[in-house]
């Protein structure tokens, strides 16, 4: 039973989940609805909460095959549960055909079967579905994602489109002529509709419902698009965007969409912003998908994958700006996922079912909940006993011991916290940062370390053209500033930077990736692209043409100079791009392929990572001392871009190199020079790191380019002090029999070390012994890598990891996925990492981080769970601030409601042992008057206006928080012991009657009298008594004094007299409590059913509530050095060891006279065990 009734889907996938089968059981729903009525209805509501426990209490279990319920249970370490009910889907009844014939052309749930068009081919497919006869398919939903059962897997699968498993020849062999409408119906009746729909809850039901209303507004957008599609017969037919079906034949329009759906381009060109998704704003052009079967090379096999293949992808929620397309066809796109399965719809899921965030605080705040529990759970027992033993009525020992409960748990406490986040998401609002994961806010004020990526970030997005250093026969020649010159404009460099771009003409106006623009923009050429009418009279595309001004173009090529390579060329002389191939950020390079005007062979030109471009050259054409003059400009900062020229064969035509793979191109270049970019830091960076660093917070930075330009880089924003020594780890890959190995260097003395045997010690950095293991600068070292270092380090030495985490400064040349790699790095060693970045190649980094905020000018990004309005890292110190002031918030709030808790589930304990209670009105009183109004209002604290060195505590248990409550549990028990057993004492005390004058004044005789007909209505409960009236006064004023104790300010919130409502809403609650107290007002005194006092008595009061707030304020204030004495005598037995793994490691390597490796050496992996990264070191 236990086989068929288990199962797992999304195996191996970051949703894997295990699935269970039941069937519903009569005599179980019958015993659980009498249950609901019972309990009022809160069996229900505890099942509703409680997947599992649902299930169970009303199902049996049964066979997945068969079963009409699942239930779900996520194989992560939340192991979360989920139900979902069995539904089936009928195709029987379809008006176009049979589903003998045209069903089988349906998709089972493996893409690869989606591919196939042909029925012979596929009548066995609808069987793998179908349970019975009629053709019924039974599936559920869960998150969005329908899941239907497959019988050849005998387990339920979701239906995939085009984007798995369908090869790039198929694309075109068998999809490209579209669906017949038989095809399409079928797919939709499975499929569904392409939308991705978000329902706005109602207000009773969602507390912070901004959040659903955005995503609403932003996936509506194109809900209703009317878009063309080609059918077989290829004839266009015009149908709603929700109707898309994978395998449908979208035709792009020329005025440009809003993509409904995910597609792959296969005819004609398109320029895409891609902002709603990346939050890049740079517009991308997006190429048709090569066509094997006509590829050169013959890559017919390839996989079609949405990722690998994004350049010619159109994805849902991007806007198609403009389109080129060929002779008589139009510009067209296969969709290849819809709804919820696009790219869109996986960051809307990932946003309405986030994963649990596992946060010291939340595992706390459940702790805290089960330990008011197990307290109502004694005051319950309490009650029972105490009015067992007065022999009270069986009704009111059921009411009053489950009122105890209800005093206990305060249910308040969901909203008192939520209000919180609520009021630090509004205040960042007001400073440019808009939070979709609103619960992120207070992990934020945990963050201790940050990564930054470098340019657009820590640097101006814009890069200054500084000049160029050419290339002749294998030597450099001098720099040179302008380029925009008539010796120049000939040479095939600068037709580099003519051709080799992604630039485009949106509505007339150059547009592009900055870079570039800025590159065009100094040769001072001109591009001109075709128009529509153009494209229309021609067969293939025509290209893009670059030409100088006229001004710059010599009237005839001088003759005999030697020095510069010049074309042959007519009066005219324009560039043609053929074949561009885009910038690959895991490549590092893009390239094209252009023609000059009448030259019969095209040029091949090649730009990106100096590196990389001199791999792709021919040796003898790479200038011997290329490192060095490299290592020059990167170690002053600046961007380094290299370009390479090749001259193509003859044999290759118009029409081949449109299919040829880019392999092909990108090899036996000639180098031809570098190209020198200014980066300039943003005006903000050095006071923000430092900052940081005055806080104790690391910085990290992680970037696509050069090592030495970032170390530069770090260097001159302070992330890394002048007298610091910077450590570059080259980890070697295994490679012809050798193991991975890593070569130290010192980047500061790169040239020398080459030459040189002997180390001097001063160049050994220094560890110091710091008592504050927080600074990550003690050890006063950093390390810098590569990507592909990081990449060899995390495969072939593990155990290193942790030691690179904890000093490395500079991640250089990192891919995107190498970013969430290192994030995860980073929080393996226990460090809560920030990551800020554009929100281009940063996706991955900024979701993984415990913060990541994207430095955007769009509002609605869901790229990061944080978007700053202002591209600016300045933001970054400010979600720190409001982080800790929200967190510290939630600490005071949590202590308050336990205060409240205990106080009033104190007064209440005490009246019962007198079989008395607080009047309905006096718990009304103290609830909504006090309670509501304390909590809503101590949380409006905001921020502290600069970052401190000290970090609050990341939960709730710790010695100073705990200490603090238990101190104030104590005095405020003590003070309402002494006022209610203090009250007997006195000479004019007796059990209260409806005729007693302890007041001794005629108004009071007179009052008690007119009135006593209602007394002892009232008094029935025995309510009106002088030991409540005495607890009442008491523990009100005890509310309002934990709350000002526990209502801090400095050193994360702003003191409590700058929050006006909250000093408002004091003064008036302790002037009316005050006030009713000394000055009885009999109006009042009936409602809150209030005996008379003596006057002295009430003086008395007053006396105990002012000893009470000024001990309960004198110990909250002397809390941390109280909590620091204890904790320090508790632990001076044993050695206290830090809880964070990048502490203790800290220590460990403060005493490791092996570390930091010193100055050439080698660390080598060993080679029978470098699976579990065992090193060891040698010295070369």
């Amino acid at each position: 039973m236990d086989k068929e009734g288990r199962k797992t889907i999304n195996q191996g996938q970051e949703d894997e989940m295990e699935i269970y089968g039941y069937n519903l059981s009569r005599w179980k729903l019958a015993i659980v609805s009498v249950g609901v009525v019972c309990t009022g209805g809160f069996l229900l509501l505890l099942l509703y909460w409680l997947p599992e426990w649902r299930v169970k209490a009303t199902c049996i279990r049964a066979a997945i095959k068969d079963c009409e319920v699942v239930l779900l249970r996520t194989t992560d370490e939340f192991k979360r549960w989920f139900c979902a009910k069995i539904r089936f889907l009928s195709l029987e009844t379809h008006p176009f055909s049979s589903p003998k014939s045209i069903v089988n052309k349906v998709s089972n749930g493996h893409a690869v079967h989606l591919t196939e068009n042909l029925p012979e081919e596929n009548r066995h497919e609808m069987s793998r579905y179908s349970q019975t006869q009629s053709q019924q398919i039974r599936y559920f939903t869960h998150h969005s994602v329908r899941y239907f059962w497959d019988d050849t897997l005998h387990n339920f699968d979701f239906l995939k489109g085009l984007d798995e498993g369908v090869s790039c020849t198929s694309i075109y062999e068998k999809h490209s002529a579209g669906l017949t409408k038989g095809m399409h119906a079928y797919r939709k009746l499975l499929y569904g509709v392409n939308e991705i729909s978000v329902k706005v809850p109602s207000a009773f039901k969602l507390l912070i419902k901004e959040q659903y209303i955005m995503l609403h507004d932003m996936v509506a957008a194109h809900s209703t698009v009317r878009v063309s599609v080609c059918r077989v017969n290829e004839e266009a037919e015009e149908i709603f965007s929700t109707d898309l079906v994978p395998g449908d034949v979208m035709i792009i329009p020329l005025n440009g969409i809003v993509m409904p759906c995910d597609a792959v381009l296969i005819n004609g060109t398109c320029i895409v912003n891609e902002s709603m998704l990346t939050g890049e704003s740079v517009p991308v052009t997006k190429t048709n998908l090569p066509n094997p079967s006509v590829d050169l090379k013959g890559t017919g096999d390839e996989l079609y994958s949405p990722e690998i293949h994004r350049r010619h992808t159109l994805f849902c929620g991007t806007t198609v700006i403009q389109t080129r397309f060929y002779t008589g066809e139009f510009v067209k796109a296969i969709v290849v996922r819809t709804g919820y399965s696009t790219s869109k719809g996986q960051l809307v899921r990932s946003i309405l079912y986030p994963k649990p965030t596992d946060f010291k605080l939340y595992r706390d705040a459940y702790l805290f909940l089960l330990c008011l529990v197990a307290v109502a759970g004694v005051g319950f027992i309490y009650t029972i006993i105490n009015n067992i033993l007065n022999e009270v009525e069986v009704r009111a020992i059921i009411v009053e011991s489950l009122d105890i409960i209800t005093i206990t748990v305060p249910p308040a406490l969901p909203a008192a916290l939520t209000a919180g986040i609520v009021y630090a998401q509004r205040r960042l609002k007001k400073v440019g940062i808009f939070c979709i994961s609103p619960q992120r806010i207070n992990i934020c004020g945990q963050l201790n370390l940050v990564c930054f990526d470098k340019t657009g970030t820590l640097t101006e997005d814009g890069l200054d053209l500084w000049g160029i250093r050419r290339v002749e026969n294998t030597r450099f020649l001098l720099p040179e500033e302008n380029i925009c010159n008539e010796m120049l404009v000939k040479s095939q460099f600068v037709a580099c930077m003519a051709t080799c771009h992604s630039l485009t003409k949106i509505e007339g106006v150059l547009s592009g990736d900055p870079l570039d623009l800025k590159m065009f923009e100094a040769i001072g050429w001109i591009l001109e692209e075709a128009t529509e009418e153009e494209t229309a009279l021609h067969n293939r595309i025509m290209p893009t043409v670059v030409r100088p001004p006229k001004q710059l173009l010599p009237e005839s090529a001088p003759a005999g100079n030697q020095e510069m390579e010049l074309f042959e060329l007519p009066a005219i002389y324009e560039i043609g791009i053929v074949r561009q191939f885009p910038f690959s950020s895991a490549l590092q390079r893009m390239s094209v392929v252009a023609r000059v005007l009448g030259d019969r062979k095209m040029d091949a030109y090649v730009k990106g990572a100096p590196e990389v471009i001199a791999s792709l050259c021919k040796p003898e054409t790479v200038p011997a001392d290329f490192e060095s003059v490299l290592e020059d400009y990167t170690k002053q900062g600046f961007r380094v871009i290299a370009l390479a020229h090749r001259k193509l064969e003859a044999k290759l035509t118009w029409h081949k190199i449109q299919n040829i793979a880019r392999d092909a191109i990108e090899n036996n270049m000639d180098f031809m020079g570098l190209i020198i970019m200014q980066n300039k830091l943003k005006q903000e960076t050095p006071a923000v790191l430092e900052n940081l660093h005055k806080a104790n917070i690391r910085t990290v930075m992680v970037t696509g380019d050069n090592m030495l330009t970032a170390v530069s880089v770090a260097r001159d924003c302070g992330m890394i002090l002048p007298q610091d020594k910077v450590i570059i780890a080259e980890a070697l890959p295994p490679r012809d029999g050798k193991v991975a190995k890593i070569n130290w260097h010192y980047a500061d003395s790169l040239p020398q070390c080459s030459n040189s045997s002997a180390i001097d010690s001063e160049d050994i950095p220094m560890k110091l012994v710091h008592d504050c293991l927080e600074d990550p600068q003690v050890t006063r070292f950093h390390f810098a890598m590569n990507g592909k270092s990081f990449a060899v380090i995390l495969e072939h030495f593990q155990e290193l990891v942790p030691k690179l985490m904890l000093h490395g400064t500079v991640f250089a040349r990192m891919a995107p996925d190498q970013k969430t790699q290192l994030v995860e790095a980073l929080q393996n060693v226990d460090y809560f990492v920030g990551m800020c970045g554009d929100g281009a190649n940063d996706c991955g980094a900024l979701k993984k981080a415990h913060g990541g905020i994207s430095l955007s000018e769009l509002e609605a990004s869901v790229a990061s769970p944080f978007t700053s309005k202002t591209p600016s890292i300045s933001c970054v110190p400010n979600l720190i601030r409001e982080g800790r002031a929200a967190l510290m918030t939630s600490f005071c709030v949590f202590k308050f409601m336990a205060l409240y808790s205990i106080i009033q589930y104190f007064s209440v304990t005490l009246l019962y042992s007198i079989l008395s209670n607080l009047g309905d009105f006096q718990f009304l009183f103290i609830d909504l008057a006090i309670i509501l109004v304390v909590v809503f209002t101590m949380s409006l604290n905001p921020a502290w206006k600069e970052l401190v060195a000290q970090r609050p505590p990341s939960g709730l248990i710790s010695g100073a928080l705990l200490f603090s409550v238990l101190s104030q549990i104590i005095i405020s028990i003590g003070f309402q012991s002494l006022g209610f057993f203090w009250v007997k004492e006195q000479s004019w005390y007796e059990i209260w009657r409806p005729q007693s004058d302890a007041c001794n004044t005629t108004r009071s005789l007179h009052w008690n009298s007119s009135d006593l007909y209602n007394e002892t209505e009232i008094d029935s409960r025995n309510i009106q008594n002088y030991e409540n009236t005495t607890v009442f006064f008491i523990s009100s004023f005890q509310y309002l004094i934990v709350a000002i104790a526990f209502s801090k300010g400095k050193p994360f919130r702003q003191p409590c007299y700058k929050n006006y409502f909250f000093v408002v809403s004091m003064i008036i609650l302790y002037v009316f409590i005050l006030f009713i107290m000394l000055h009885p007002v009999a109006f009042i005194d009936e409602v809150l059913q209030i005996v008379c006092i003596p006057y002295q008595w009430r003086v008395t009061l007053l006396i105990i509530v002012l000893v009470n707030a000024l001990v309960s304020i004198i110990v909250e204030e002397s809390v941390d050095w109280w909590a620091k004495c204890c904790l320090s005598w508790a632990l001076n037995c044993r050695e206290k060891m830090p809880k964070a793994k990048y502490m203790y490691l800290a220590q460990e390597l403060l005493v490791d006279p092996e570390w930091p490796p010193k100055p050439q050496t080698t660390t080598e992996a060993k080679a029978l065990a470098k699976g579990n990264g065992s090193c060891q070191i040698t010295i070369t």
